[in-house]
Order: C-alpha cells, then sequence, then structure tokens
C-alpha cells in the first residue's frame, strides 16, 4: 500500500490542524507572507483542503467569523516563530510542542545545532504527518521526535521516555490548543509544563479571548473548530501564570498584527481586554 492508501483521514479535534496548515498554505502564497511553510500544502491536500475548501458561509456575519479566525491563525504563528527564534538565541535547546498536529516548524525553521524538537499528539494526526513527511521526501532541520500520546494521560512521563530532560531550559509551545481543553484540564496541562521547566524555560500560549466563545461558536457548525471551543483566558492572565511561577507578557491580535504590517482596519467592537497571546519565562 502507498502512504495514501493507508492514510487515515482527520477527524474530530485534530481535523482542525489540516484546516490550520491551509490557512499557511495560503499565506505562503502570500508576496508579503509573514512566514513560509513550504509543507502546508501537502498537509492540507492530504486532508482534502487544497485547492478548494468548504465555501464560505452565504451569511456575512459567518463569513467574516471565518475569515477573522484565518487572521488569527495568521498572527498567531508569526507571534509563536518569533518566540521560538528568541528562545533559541537565549540558548535553548529543548523545544516542546504540544497537541503539535499539522506543525511543521521543525522542517521550515532555522535551528540550532543541539536542538531537540519534540512532537507531542495522538498517534493519529503524528501518523497522518509521517505519511506527507514521507511523500514529500521532507528533512527536518534539527533532531525531532515525534512522542504520540494523549495530553489527558500522562503525557510528561512518555516525554522523559523520548529523552525530554527536565533539569535544562525547555520552550513549550501550547498553539490553538487551550481553547478545546476545559478549565480543569488548562489547570492540568499548565501544572505539569511548570514541573517539567527548569529556569530560563520559556513559553508560548494562544488562549481564547474573554467572550470568543459566545461570539464565535453560539451558532456553530457542529463539527467545526468553533463548535469544539469549550474554555477561554482568565481575567488575568499574567496574574493567572505568575502563580504557577511564569513571568508572561500578554498581546492582543490587534496589537500584533500592526506590528507586523497588518493592521486590522476595523475599530474594536467592544473593550479590549488582556490578549490572547501570550509569552512567559520561567524564573
Amino acid at each position: 500500500m502507498t502512504d495514501e492508501q493507508e492514510r487515515v483521514q482527520p477527524s474530530g479535534v485534530w481535523a482542525t490542524a489540516v484546516g490550520v496548515a491551509r490557512v499557511r498554505a495560503l499565506e505562503t502564497e502570500r508576496e508579503n507572507a509573514l512566514f513560509h511553510d513550504p509543507l502546508a500544502q501537502a498537509l492540507a491536500t492530504a486532508g482534502g483542503l487544497w485547492p478548494s475548501s468548504p465555501p464560505l458561509p452565504d451569511d456575512e456575519a459567518a463569513r467574516r467569523r471565518r475569515l477573522a479566525v484565518s487572521f488569527s491563525i495568521v498572527i498567531r504563528t508569526k507571534f509563536l516563530d518569533d518566540l521560538l527564534q528568541q528562545a533559541s538565541a537565549s540558548g535553548v535547546r529543548q523545544v516542546v510542542l504540544l497537541g503539535a498536529g499539522m506543525d511543521s516548524r521543525a522542517f521550515r525553521m532555522d535551528w540550532p545545532e543541539g536542538t531537540r524538537l519534540f512532537e507531542v499528539d495522538t498517534a493519529a494526526p503524528l501518523d497522518f504527518k509521517a505519511s506527507v513527511l514521507r511523500q514529500e521526501r521532507a528533512v527536518a532541520r534539527c533532531e525531532r521526535i515525534t512522542v504520540a500520546v494523549d495530553l489527558r494521560e500522562d503525557w510528561p512521563g512518555a516525554l522523559a521516555a523520548a529523552g525530554h530532560d527536565p533539569a535544562l531550559p525547555t520552550v513549550w509551545i501550547a498553539e490553538g490548543l487551550l481553547i478545546y481543553l476545559p478549565e480543569d484540564a488548562v489547570e492540568l496541562l499548565l501544572a505539569r509544563i511548570s514541573a517539567q521547566s527548569a529556569a530560563g524555560s520559556r513559553m508560548g500560549l494562544t488562549l481564547g479571548s474573554r467572550g470568543v466563545i459566545e461570539r464565535f461558536g453560539a451558532d456553530a457548525v457542529p463539527g467545526s473548530a468553533a463548535s469544539m471551543w469549550v474554555s477561554e483566558m482568565p481575567d488575568d492572565p499574567v496574574g493567572w501564570l505568575a502563580g504557577h511561577g511564569w513571568e508572561a507578557s500578554c498581546h492582543t491580535l490587534r496589537e500584533r498584527a500592526a506590528a507586523y504590517g497588518r493592521p486590522i482596519s476595523t475599530p474594536p467592537q467592544r473593550e479590549e481586554r488582556p490578549g490572547g497571546l501570550i509569552s512567559a519565562v520561567r524564573r
């Protein structure tokens, strides 16, 4: 059998990762792209989202919401790329991508010698991605280690067994993940990350802004990403992370978009609270 014949098609939460790959492929085609992801198109194609995708809804409000989600994916990708580059420049050589999905940073970013990058996710998305990587003959630019485990299980044990050293600084990325977890699971995940983080570790999180579920999820199509969102960020994310031993900075999508030369032209419809793009350092 070929990889294409064996490939299990995306379903459930991890299917949304293929949608993220499609957004990244579209951004890569832009003349003024904020990043380049050469594998994104192949990943989206394998998942049935390239070159076409589900048509935009007829409802104008729903259409705007979908475009807003795509825009947020582009900005958060750039934000976390920058965070990873800064962590590498500071000497961090361990990277952990939690809920890695179709992330291809191991292949598309320049990594210092000695970098070990762990991709943690369930077996289905990792196997799906592996088949595409073989098809594309992709070669990682660092030591890439996949860890097939459910984040509701003992993923720290599985990560340690794969070679992660908690005595060394780590940069952790949870991109587009926490919004799918109930609040108690988010707390447990953060506690586990903190327990495995030496001083000097870094962390990049994306959190659902307050009210996002009401605005996007209330009339979401069943099976869509927004229909599976269950948690939003706390009122004081900086204080919340300080309670776990992290010194955090909060950024809004609007703020980062302007900094990247992609300003949001429409005025905010409501008072902007602390943003859902978080960078943090373990002291």
